[in-house]
């Protein structure tokens, strides 16, 4: 269902082209094959050939690709020669400049990580976690019961956007009016400037971000001032890891649960509609047997996987799989490729609802780093169908999404959808 048949063969063409090409010039971090949805077959030939690849040359300077799924639990949990740290660049495929760089704890090692980490951790307890779902439940319903029928509206905004956005206001107990701008500082903090991006520039950029942690810094100041509270900022700024970040750590750990918070539930939000639109018969199966949202709910995460890689720098020079890694070089693990790995995940490209491992999957990372609001994440999205599948028999989709231009998120930044009168 790509439109028109001059768009169809448009893509067969660029898919034809990962198998043409040398391997030498593999480029798999390329964002123009994620937003088109070509990069599949890359990395298809990569794990069959050259699973540890060496890219010489892209936009982003040269790095490794690292695409099989044990290959990357390996690095991952290596962390005596695979860094996090911000200073050596931090966690995505583009390096930010050197004066840029903030620190969360998502790029720092042990056994700093862990303190900082621990600080948010009782966010996401069973306990919490069930009094969230009751407000959860309730937004995710006048959401639903808000939307139009017989008429065409954009999934992404309406839906995924509102509902992680008013989730996120939740948990920093942000000011309610001014929501939508965490959902722009979470894009801006992840988008490519351009000039066709949200952006022009990285100084566009850079200037979003600094009125992001001002405002922030207010919210900071009357949380410092107030006894402690159950959110997250209150939760920094009366712990001892966390009270006396510097400037660029505090806007680190900001973004870093913005996007956390935003990015990967949105995505995950919008696949599941068009992995059902993509698979009628799954869609079928879950209508006709909703105990099945447990399995579901893990398979779309797999199946979308909201963040394509992860990055690390190599401390030291490394063997790998028989290549050479040197001190320094950039070693991405593509979680979008190891969710697709033949040799750990059955038919890995059929969206199954009912598999017997759902939760076989790379989306939340491995080890130390893994995505500590995970269960959250879970929580939303199977809230959300459960409402669904009480109000509505079937939801189209009823056009291409448009996809983001990023190798690092992995989204739809449109979904046009209707419901039946």
């Amino acid at each position: 269902m790509h439109g028109t048949i001059e768009s169809a063969t448009k893509l067969d063409a660029l898919r034809a082209r990962a198998t043409s090409l040398p391997l030498e010039q593999f480029d798999p971090g390329d964002p123009e094959l994620f937003r088109t949805d070509t990069f599949w077959p890359y990395f298809d030939r990569l794990r069959r050939e050259d699973p540890v690849h060496y890219c010489k040359d892209s936009m982003f300077g040269p790095y490794w690709s690292v695409t099989r799924y044990n290959d990357i639990m390996e690095i991952e949990t290596n962390h005596a020669v695979f860094s996090s740290a911000s200073a050596l660049g931090g966690i995505t495929i583009r390096d930010i400049d050197p004066d840029l760089r903030r620190e969360s704890f998502i790029s720092m090692d042990p056994p700093r990580h862990a303190a900082q980490r621990k600080t948010v951790a009782p966010m996401f307890t069973p306990t919490h976690l069930d009094n969230l779902a009751i407000n959860i439940r309730k937004r995710s319903a006048e959401c639903l019961d808000n939307l139009p029928r017989g008429e065409v509206f954009d999934w992404v905004d309406r839906v995924s956007i509102e509902l992680t956005t008013q989730m996120l206001a939740v948990l920093f107990d942000f000011p309610w009016e001014d929501r939508r701008k965490l959902t722009r500082w979470s894009d801006i903090a992840t988008t490519i400037p351009g000039p066709d991006g949200l952006v022009a520039t990285e100084d566009e950029r850079m200037a979003e971000l600094t009125e992001c942690a001002a405002y922030f810094s207010r919210l900071w100041k009357e949380c410092i001032e107030q006894p402690p509270k159950s959110d997250l900022l209150s939760m920094m700024a009366h712990s001892a890891a966390t009270r006396d970040m510097d400037a660029r750590n505090f806007l680190g750990n900001l973004i870093l649960l913005i996007v956390g918070g935003n990015d990967t539930t949105r995505n995950t939000m919008s696949g599941s509609i068009y992995a059902l639109s993509q698979h009628p018969e799954q869609y079928r199966k879950l209508r006709e047997n909703p105990d099945l949202l447990d399995s579901f709910v893990p398979e779309v995460i797999r199946w979308q996987t909201p963040l394509a890689h992860m990055r690390r720098t190599a401390l030291s020079d490394f063997e790998f799989r028989g290549k050479q890694i040197k001190k320094g070089d950039k070693v991405v693990m593509w979680y979008v490729s190891g969710n697709r790995d033949e040799e750990v995940i059955d038919k890995p490209y059929d969206f199954i609802i009912d598999r017997a491992r759902p939760r076989t999957h790379l989306s939340f990372g491995f080890g130390i780093h893994r995505c500590v609001g995970l269960r959250l994440a879970e929580l939303q999205l199977k809230i959300i169908w459960e409402e669904i599948l009480k109000r509505f028999d079937h939801i189209d989709v009823v056009g291409e999404p448009r996809r983001v231009y990023s190798s690092f998120v992995k989204g739809l930044e449109t979904l046009p959808v209707k419901i039946a009168a």
